[in-house]
């Protein structure tokens, strides 16, 4: 099968500047051109501002990938592991530091949202500036125009300028010309994460359309595993600039979820990454017991408090996430009015689900702590804190389950009439 797209040894660097002497007000400036004129001449970056310090920073170092003609393929990783800064170098936004990057065919972008429209423009003109950088005759547009229209849903708003769009509006609209102006090549970042889920769902149909029917390559870049794993059949990680891994989607993305996992089993108290004002922080999230039978867990998570406060009646959240990381439920204390207060110093408490009737399969628990039930003051904010297997195979005591994949699992009876 013919490449599409042929990436060999391609990096990208930045030099980043760091001043150095610190702020400096007009005042000073003008004192010291009073003072001393023209050794200010001589060495005014040097007085003035202070010397630069130069580092550079590969964004991307040493990719190489080759993408078939009509392939659909996934690009993961975590924020700053370098895919907007790739797919940037793939629509020519910027050139690669190192190596190079052969494209075959019409390539069209859609990347964040602001990007390829002109802001004073209408609806109808962007579609037809599109469709002409695109290198397509106002006949093909035209013969497409009542689709994008259709697709996009903005047909009230067609002769207002985009700059007066929602952000859902534009990318709707964005959306529509990138994918039926048929490009060759289609390249789409997270921008569709603005738009609600009807069009998500329509716009991932249309995608896997376009590349079945039409033969389009798509890189498709999106934190929403499902989504990746739902449209892509082979996937690349990208970590910290660099190529992790490329494979079969399902094998990329249980490796991703895994490391993340892994990653994140650092000591809850020399976490970095969470949120919050932390006066109170989770310092251990254990699974105390986990009960097959009746299908319970409990879970006994600890804190500090920072303080000599006492706070009372906090919010405390225990967020569930699949393996894919779409959000599966949110547990919470102010739902059943039961009150928590939080001591000083170190404390403990205890949760307990009652019936865990989810399918079989990993999940990530993620923590949640505000001092009262409107969120005035967040505590605590921190992901992925524990891993659970959970094995419901024999939910049902026959060894059955649904032959349709079911999230959720139900004890239910039939009778018959008789």
């Amino acid at each position: 099968m013919e490449n599409a797209i042929e990436i060999k040894n391609v990096g990208k660097k930045y030099n980043i500047t760091h001043m150095r002497g610190g702020y400096v007000s007009l005042r000073d400036v003008i004192m010291n051109v009073l003072k001393s004129p023209f050794k200010h001449v001589k060495h005014k970056a040097k007085s003035v501002f202070g010397k630069a310090d130069n580092e550079e920073f590969w964004a991307l170092k040493d990719i190489n990938v080759t993408i078939k003609k009509g392939e659909i393929i996934g690009i993961i990783g975590a924020n700053g592991a370098g895919k907007s800064t790739l797919l940037k170098l793939l629509s020519k936004i910027t050139p690669p530091t190192t190596g190079e990057i052969r494209m075959n065919g019409r390539v069209a972008s859609l990347l964040e949202v602001g990007t390829g429209f002109h802001p004073e423009l209408t609806g109808r003109e962007n579609i037809f500036l599109n469709g002409a950088i695109l290198g397509m005759t106002k006949k093909e547009i035209v013969e497409r125009f009542d689709d994008i229209i259709e697709f996009s849903g903005v047909e009230k708003f067609l002769d207002t300028p985009v700059k007066r769009y929602s952000s859902g509006m534009y990318v709707r609209l964005a959306f529509a010309v990138a994918a039926h102006m048929e490009p060759d090549i289609l390249i789409v970042d997270e921008v569709l994460a603005v738009g609600d889920a009807e069009f998500q769902k329509k716009s991932l149909g249309k995608l896997d359309s376009v590349s079945k029917k039409d033969g389009r390559t798509i890189l498709f870049v999106s934190h929403n595993m499902s989504a990746i794993q739902r449209l892509c059949k082979r996937c690349i990680l990208l970590e910290g600039g660099e190529i992790k891994m490329v494979g079969e989607t399902k094998k990329v993305i249980d490796f991703y979820l895994h490391r993340k996992i892994e990653a994140n089993k650092l000591s809850l108290e020399k976490r970095q990454d969470r949120s919050g004002s932390g006066n109170v922080q989770f310092t251990k999230c254990e699974l105390v017991s986990i009960t097959p039978q009746n299908h319970a867990i409990k879970l006994k998570l600890s804190y500090r408090n920072k303080t000599e406060n006492l706070y009372e009646d906090v919010k405390i959240s225990v967020d569930i996430k699949d393996a894919n990381e779409e959000h599966v439920s949110d547990i919470t204390n102010n739902v059943l009015d039961q009150r928590i207060d939080i001591q000083k110093g170190e404390g403990n408490i205890f949760l307990e689900i009652f019936g865990f009737n989810l399918e079989s399969g990993e999940y990530s628990i993620s923590l949640f702590m505000a001092n009262d039930p409107m969120n005035s003051e967040i505590l605590d904010s921190i992901e992925n804190v524990l891993l659970l297997d959970i094995d419901n195979d024999n939910f049902y005591s026959t060894g059955k389950l649904p032959p349709i994949r079911s999230r959720s699992l139900f004890n239910f009876a039939f009778k018959d009439n008789n």
